[in-house]
């Protein structure tokens, strides 16, 4: 197990590279649940991500020998990126060993650090198991994503500035997938303000600490997919697991929806873009699985903001469809001229927007001189959703 010390020093071997991420109020948020809420913004790390702390506290404790060797790691794609720009930093060549599943984006991240890229399988297992052989037949040296003193030891480095920024503070939400960030920023965080919770947030589909804490002992489970796919580990790590053990005050899991409404809640209120394992944090709190958190100062640690475009847009659409500020509506018309103009007409008097439409005479649901129309409306939210459905019903319309 790493110590207090271990973290100290390894925070100072990074705080030159690596300045202080902010830890800022949410001010929106904080008014929402009824207490002060503080993010600490790993998202804003250089790489996107905090892992780039232990990324660096490894490389920086190389020898020269090991250095000309060079270095390989197995990743989905934050500690990746930062395996890539610490080894670009010191002039320490880099293989990534990434899934082919990984997010394109953090592909393009990794490889704009200089790193060679191989993709390997569907999931972090996959990968970690085709870096093993790399490592073995080039003799570089590999850098654990998690399970790795050095590794944990910089990414606890994240507690110390938590102190130094905030002082006093009652609760503190991190993501946990092989438990390093968890295990080090609770270690600091327990042994100096012996009196603050420290809870590791899961994802509910792959919820392994939680499982290995219950068991006493390392304990996989099964793989799935996750929005928090940077957490998605299916085994946590034999070191990092005592550290948790020992730290750790408990573990919740949030599930995807709860997922989906953080990360744009984030965005919509705090104007902070997180991927899903940033955001499990913010989703334990609005779930309300940890508490009441009314007259709490809280930390959330939003541990990365590496997320797919694609899958954001997915989200940010699902969120106004959940709100009702996004609509979809079917709605069987005479087939005649005119007929698209009175339903627009009526959605223009219930003040919404027409964002697309479209018109299908083959629908299974309509007669021979009948067309159906979608259309995606932008709304107010349901109640709103509710009387446009029913102003187009009065005016002898069928919709769906």
């Amino acid at each position: 197990m790493i110590s207090l010390d271990d973290i100290i020093k390894a925070r100072r071997r990074i705080r030159d590279s690596l300045p202080p991420t902010p830890c800022a109020r949410a001010a929106q948020l904080s008014r929402q649940l009824g207490c002060e809420l503080f993010i600490k913004c790993e998202n804003l790390q250089m790489t996107g991500s905090f892992k780039v702390r232990g990324a660096l506290a490894r490389i920086l404790q190389l020898t020269e020998a090991e250095r000309a060797a060079g270095v390989i790691a197995a990743s989905a794609g934050n500690h990746a990126q930062g395996v890539a720009w610490a080894a670009q930093k010191f002039g320490v060549p880099a293989t990534i060993v990434m899934p082919e599943t990984a997010p394109l984006a953090k592909i393009r991240g990794t490889a704009a650090f200089g790193a060679d890229i191989v993709l390997a399988g569907t999931g972090y297992d996959a990968a970690y198991a085709r870096a093993v052989e790399l490592q073995r037949d080039s003799g570089a040296t590999f850098i654990h994503a998690f399970d790795d003193p050095a590794v944990m030891a910089g990414q606890g480095s994240a507690g110390l500035e938590i102190i130094e920024q905030l002082g006093d503070f009652d609760l503190v939400l991190v993501p946990v997938g092989g438990g390093g960030l968890a295990g080090g920023i609770a270690t600091v965080i327990k042994q100096t303000r012996p009196g603050v919770q420290v809870i590791g947030v899961q994802s509910a589909r792959v919820p392994s600490m939680q499982a290995s804490l219950a068991a006493g002992a390392p304990t996989p489970v099964p793989p799935a997919a996750t929005l928090a796919d940077g957490i998605a580990v299916a085994r946590v790590g034999v070191h990092t697991y005592p550290q948790a053990a020992a730290w750790l005050d408990g573990i919740v899991t949030v599930d995807e929806e709860s997922i989906a409404r953080a990360i744009l809640t984030l965005l919509e209120q705090e104007k902070l873009l997180a991927e899903g394992a940033g955001a499990v944090g913010i989703a334990a709190l609005l779930d309300g699985v940890v508490g009441d958190p009314a007259g709490k100062r809280i930390v959330a640690v939003v541990s990365g903001g590496n997320i797919d475009p694609i899958e954001l847009a997915k989200i940010v659409e699902r969120g106004l469809e959940r709100d009702g500020r996004l609509a979809h509506l079917r709605v069987v018309v005479a087939d005649r001229p005119g007929s698209i103009a009175e339903v627009a007409g009526l959605v223009a008097r219930e003040r919404a927007n027409i964002l697309q439409i479209s018109q299908r005479r083959d629908a299974a649901e309509v007669g021979l001189r009948e067309a159906e129309l979608d259309l995606t409306l932008e709304t107010r939210g349901l109640d709103h959703v509710t009387g446009i459905v029913q102003a187009l019903r009065d005016g002898g319309f069928r919709v769906r």
